[in-house]
């Protein structure tokens, strides 16, 4: 926030000359999108906010953002969009929002871009997929655990990371540790249109983050024809039916058992099938439909009348 000052001439400059009437934030940790939709407001522009996490109530992080950036930020925001309904209750909790001015409205993917491949599904031995930045926050400590212990019960599963980060390192000192060198391949980083290469190659999606507003990977891996073993956090009970997931708590004994019992259901053939899988996710969450409900957004936003300052510090 330190730079408000110095952006106000740039900010408004641009606003005018090309004749803004809506200014969209994104993300509570995003300087540049608390600072567009300050200033927005202070030339009378109307302002929508997109919060795409989760925070806690109680870190000194989730503290300053929702003290510091969010409360005084977005008391002056129109209209304010969630990714899923639990990102929407922890924003109007952290931000102290009416929630009559907080719309949920999802994330979306091209469907097109990941086709399952049935050959290589039917291959064998069975491979689970797990894509993420590699950081405490999503799970990578639990991946240290679990893979060994599922290695250990099943002869023939396999694992492929995909991800870089802090907690690779403890990863591949498990991977010595057990010797599984030939059972746990590390990618590295992708570049997105690559994801699709690597999905197929899977036969289950593992995602141990310990908080998630939404989870846009396990919608790709899903369309893509795998079955998701997933933590149960956040919203992400919310994204997929219940026949294309299995959740758990975010404990690596249980996040095992999960995966343990996928393995056992896709050898026993009860799992549904990679297309019948890809057939149901296409008409859920495509961009036309973000694009149509993003816009009656935007047109509540206009259509609200600008508080004036003594009646948004009375919020």
């Amino acid at each position: 926030m330190a730079s408000i000052p110095g952006t106000i001439y740039w900010y408004r400059k641009i606003f005018l000359s090309e004749q803004v009437q809506i200014v969209h934030g994104h993300s509570s940790f995003s300087a540049m999108a608390h600072e567009s939709m300050l200033h927005a407001w202070c030339l009378g522009i109307h302002t929508v906010f997109t919060d795409h996490s989760l925070f806690g109530f109680a870190d000194a992080s989730a503290i300053l953002t929702s003290k510091l950036l969010l409360q005084y930020s977005l008391i002056n925001v129109d209209q304010t969009i969630c990714v899923s309904y639990t990102s929407k209750e922890n924003t109007v909790l952290r931000a102290k929002l009416n929630p009559q001015k907080v719309s949920v409205i999802p994330n979306a993917i091209v469907k097109c871009m990941f086709q399952p491949d049935l050959e290589k599904f039917s291959q064998k031995p069975i491979t689970v997929i797990i894509m993420s930045r590699l950081v405490y926050r999503k799970g990578s400590d639990l991946l240290v655990n679990i893979i060994p212990e599922v290695c250990s019960r099943h002869p023939t599963v396999r694992f492929v990371i995909a991800g870089d980060g802090p907690k690779r390192i403890p990863i591949e000192e498990m991977r010595e540790k057990y010797k599984l060198h030939s059972r746990c391949e590390m990618v590295g980083m992708l570049p997105h249109n690559k994801v699709r290469d690597l999905l197929v190659r899977g036969h289950i999606f593992l995602n141990t983050s310990l908080t998630e507003a939404f989870c846009t990977s396990i919608v790709e891996a899903a369309t893509c024809g795998l079955h998701i073993v997933s933590t149960k956090v956040g919203g992400v009970p919310e994204v997929l039916p219940d026949d294309f997931i299995t959740l758990a708590e975010p404990e690596s004994y249980q996040l095992s058992e999960a995966l343990l019992q996928a393995i056992h259901q896709l050898e026993t053939g009860k799992l549904i099938s990679p297309q019948e899988r890809h057939d149901r996710m296409s008409p859920m969450y495509q961009w036309p439909s973000v694009a149509e409900r993003t816009e009656v957004v935007y047109y509540s936003a206009i259509n609200d009348r600008p508080g004036t300052i003594k009646e948004r510090f009375k919020k």
